[in-house]
């Protein structure tokens, strides 16, 4: 039914003298009726006459006639190959340049494409759809570097040796999908003369109790005839169905027109002719009913468009004068075909007026607050170099749509689509200061989107959070007999799957916790800037624990006297509360503490694992380390030379 909707007026009604006569005429009036497959066979024939050198010429015309009706069933490679005849034996329309770039551009050869495309444009440099088409193809070059997610599969329970195309749903909760198909066993005997296939009927897929998609079987009811039905919509309540179907005479132009059908419990009325407007030349098909029911949205080649198949719209409600062309953000001197209304506001359908990968794509259009449309190339997988049109959608992003892409027949098919829920995890670890995990931590992240989200940590510590993209999350770790900890991170805005990392290093309420990284002068009380680091995290640690108050104490090494060392641990002690009041920690909280070489560290899990010279339980006092190797006496007063903390109080409050 794709097919139909083609221009109706005789595009090439010569007649070569002197070639076939009658055959030749025969040809031509089966193209001027849209009769492509049998006119295609008929010219194939006369074509394979003209072998004489002086018959170049009219073998050139007839390839070009041939290579129209495969460009029309959408054989791009066979009318490619055709132009081609055309142009070498000196086919002098331009329109065979034109022609064959599209056609190339469809077989997704873009190189050759631009090129076609600027020998066209060489000599017609106006032209709007050849500029359009080598834009197209550049960006198509672009496009397959950077496919979407969608994921894109052939929805093999639908399709049949010929052609399937244009799903819709229907039914409660969208279990039912309608489609058009011409498998063998459709209503019809005779074979279509425009495709070569059987007459399209509609058919139907169910879904079963477990939601699991049934065999196709024809729609029941008088829906389906001896012509072709097909590309169907429904109004809000499912009870309408608009239908496209053929216009056939004997003799006469191939058209088709919208009709409805009327359910009544399973079965579908006889189809009733839906009257548009009073011209009777042109053609009217592809309903789509807006979701509030007040419009019909249509493609017609009828008079006023923008050039070839244009989208219009009619009010349901009012019909009288309200016939309205979709204007030219949405219709090129293309063709826009196949309408899909998601919303009241958001329009899809199909053309090969706009840049595209070739053939038709499929294009989303939003309706934006001056009152046009904002278009967009839906890209890679769901468009291919192929024609790729008819899209419907089920909840969410996900559903179906046609293609003609990977069969040389040009038959098309039907494909499911679904864009796949992003996995943005963070995860990570709840540790204690010696590295060991904390069970049953809670962990809550907060995000500037509203979101607020809470969890335990499991026997190993570890945890894990899906985020969205692009948000701005506040992380809170706590544990009873620890200190809270706090981190911020935002996720990142790009489209693809990730996995952040983050853990949590809690402090204890119970025991003393060295300060890592904290640096003095040589034998004075003085920070080094290489401190501040550390510092500043202490400083905020203390921010996130507002009721806490802690002995900050400092301790030397074995050597110098020991009111000495007391001395001097006490004002390094003293320079670290310093640095904390001056951060805007009150001093209330703070109390320091000099140690001098009194408490000699004891060896942690930690400490074993990074030092194995040492064992855990090792307490590193004098005697203890005199009896060490001279390198290992060093790394021993390094231990012992540290800053650390003790939480004294938890309900401090400030008044």
């Amino acid at each position: 039914m794709k097919y139909l909707l083609l221009p109706l007026t005789v595009l090439l009604a010569m007649v070569v003298a002197g070639c076939g006569g009658a055959k030749l005429s025969v040809a031509d009036e089966q193209m001027a009726r849209g009769e492509y497959y049998d006119a295609s066979k008929t010219y194939r024939k006369v074509y394979n006459k003209l072998t004489k050198r002086e018959q170049r010429p009219q073998r050139g015309e007839v390839a070009f006639k041939m290579a129209e009706c495969y460009r029309k069933m959408s054989m791009s490679a066979r009318a490619s190959a055709a132009y081609q005849n055309a142009i070498r034996y000196g086919y002098p329309d331009s329109t065979a340049q034109l022609h064959l770039a599209q056609m190339l551009h469809a077989e997704g050869k873009y190189g050759a494409a631009v090129k076609a495309y600027e020998e066209f444009l060489s000599r017609c440099p106006s032209s709007k759809i050849a500029k359009t088409g080598l834009a197209g193809s550049r960006m198509a070059v672009e496009m397959k570097k950077n496919p979407t997610r969608y994921v894109v599969k052939n929805a093999k329970l639908f399709n049949s040796r010929r052609a399937d195309f244009s799903p819709m749903f229907g039914g409660e909760d969208n279990d039912i999908l309608y489609f058009a198909t011409t498998n063998e066993k459709v209503m019809g005997t005779r074979r279509s003369e425009i495709t070569g296939m059987k007459k399209s009927d509609i058919w139907m897929s169910k879904k079963n109790e477990l939601g699991e998609w049934q065999r196709p079987e024809a729609v029941e009811g008088e829906l389906n005839s001896e012509l072709d039905e097909g590309i169907i919509s429904f109004s809000p309540d499912g009870s309408t169905m608009y239908l496209t179907k053929a216009r056939r005479e004997p003799n006469a132009n191939t058209g088709v027109e919208i009709y409805t059908s009327q359910r009544s419990d399973a079965q579908w009325s006889a189809p009733v002719k839906y009257e548009i407007t009073a011209d009777t030349l042109s053609s009217y098909g592809h309903p789509a009913v807006s979701p509030d029911g007040t419009y019909l949205y249509f493609t017609s080649d009828m008079p006023g468009g923008s050039g070839g198949k244009d989208l219009w719209r009619v009010n349901l409600k009012e019909r009288a004068g309200s016939l309205e062309n979709l204007g030219e953000f949405i219709n090129t001197p293309g063709d826009e075909v196949f309408p899909y209304m998601r919303t009241d506001s958001i329009l899809y359908f199909a053309s090969d007026g706009h840049p595209g990968m070739g053939g038709l794509d499929i294009f989303k259009a939003t309706l934006t607050p001056s009152g046009g449309w904002s278009v967009v190339n839906m890209g890679i997988p769901v468009n291919s170099s192929s024609d790729d049109f008819g899209i419907t959608f089920d909840d969410g992003e996900r559903g179906f749509f046609s293609s003609n892409r990977n069969d040389g027949r040009g038959y098309d098919h039907i494909y499911s689509f679904e864009l796949p829920d992003l996995q943005i995890l963070i995860s990570g670890w709840v540790l204690d200061k010696d590295e060991e995990p904390v069970p049953n931590a809670v962990i809550r992240i907060v995000g500037n989107d509203g979101s607020n989200q809470k969890a335990v940590a499991r026997d190993d510590g570890s945890f894990s959070f899906p985020l969205q993209r692009g948000v701005k999350y506040v992380m809170l770790a706590g544990a009873k007999g620890y200190l809270n900890a706090k981190q911020e991170f935002t996720s990142d805005t790009a489209e693809e799957d990730a996995e952040y990392g983050v853990d949590f290093i809690l402090a204890s309420i119970t025991k003393p916790v060295v300060i890592e990284n904290i640096f003095y002068d040589f034998d004075k009380a003085t920070l080094r800037p290489e401190s501040k680091t550390a510092l500043d995290e202490m400083a905020q640690m203390l921010r996130d624990n507002p009721n806490v108050t802690i002995e900050m104490a400092s301790h030397t090494d074995r050597w110098g006297a020991d009111e000495y060392n007391l001395d001097l641990s006490h004002r390094r002690a003293q320079s670290v509360i310093d640095y904390l009041i001056e951060a805007g920690i009150s001093a209330e909280r703070l109390q320091p503490q000099g140690y001098g070489e009194s408490r000699p560290k004891t060896i942690t899990k930690k400490l074993a694992r990074e030092y194995p010279q040492f064992k855990e339980g090792d307490i590193l006092v004098e005697d203890y380390i005199i009896a060490l190797p001279e390198a290992d006496q060093e790394v021993a007063d390094q231990i012992n030379r540290r800053t650390e903390f003790q939480v004294l109080s938890i309900d401090y409050q400030m008044y």
